[in-house]
């Protein structure tokens, strides 16, 4: 059988900070902020892969904050 359309893929807290290069302090201080969405699976942070997405996506690119000046 495929894979689980239903099951959300999850990111760690170092997966995430991995692939988007933020710093741990970045993460949480976006965290606090509530753009970055979490979920707490007993001791454990995860993040999900489209919220990860999402949150990328809503970054401002170098080249709008270019050419703004």
């Amino acid at each position: 059988m495929g894979m689980d359309t239903t099951m959300t893929e999850l990111l760690t807290v170092a997966e995430f900070k991995n692939r988007h290069k933020i710093s741990h302090s970045a993460f949480y201080r976006e965290v606090a902020a509530r753009r970055i969405p979490i979920r707490k699976i007993g001791r454990a942070t995860r993040i999900a892969l489209a919220d990860a997405e999402e949150w990328a996506a809503s970054l401002p690119t170098r080249g709008r904050e270019a050419s703004h000046g």
